[in-house]
């Protein structure tokens, strides 16, 4: 149940005031390629792109162009990797998981960005402008992405505490 939750929360988030690109987008994506059922992985992914042409068309009012596809496919990824941190998953593997997703997206979006918007002049010159100008940016994305993940998978920890906490605590009272 919490990972279409994060999902939901992960969508919900992107149609507010989110500054600096800080997001659950990662964190959801992760925790539901770890704990979500595999046979729905399609859910997230179908959600996410929906959202991304929701926002492009009628919030933006951008073109839907076929730059879009390579975010989808960065979903993909991104939800595989996280299918690979399994269910009992130890915290350096969670970390290196959001950092190789917010490196690859810096990488990959912009890359994109150089090669399809004119921008840039289309040189190892032009691909290194398209980079330095995003850095800002992913400062405050990657920071998001560790918190946001980090927390999606320290959260049923902190439900199980609080569970055997209570439970704990009625057997007292029962005593």
């Amino acid at each position: 149940m919490l990972a279409y939750l994060f999902v939901v929360l992960a969508i919900a988030v992107r149609f507010m005031p989110h500054p600096w690109t800080f997001t659950p987008v990662v964190g959801a994506l992760l925790f539901f390629g770890a704990r979500g059922p595999r046979r729905q992985l399609w859910i997230p992914f179908v959600l996410l792109a929906a959202s991304d042409v929701a926002l492009t068309k009628l919030v933006y009012s951008y073109p839907f162009s076929w730059d879009h596809y390579v975010t989808f496919a960065w979903y993909a990824a991104v939800l595989w990797l996280g299918t690979s941190l399994g269910a009992k998953t130890k915290w350096l593997p969670v970390i290196g998981a959001a950092l190789a997703s917010s490196v690859s997206f810096f990488l990959i979006t912009n890359l994109v960005a150089w090669a399809w918007l004119d921008m840039y002049p289309k040189n190892l010159s032009g691909v290194m402008m398209s980079y330095v100008a995003a850095l800002p940016f992913f400062r405050h994305a990657l920071a998001g992405d560790l918190i946001f993940t980090l927390a999606m998978f320290a959260t049923p920890m902190a439900l199980q505490a609080l569970s055997g906490a209570f439970d704990r605590s009625d057997h007292a009272s029962a005593a």
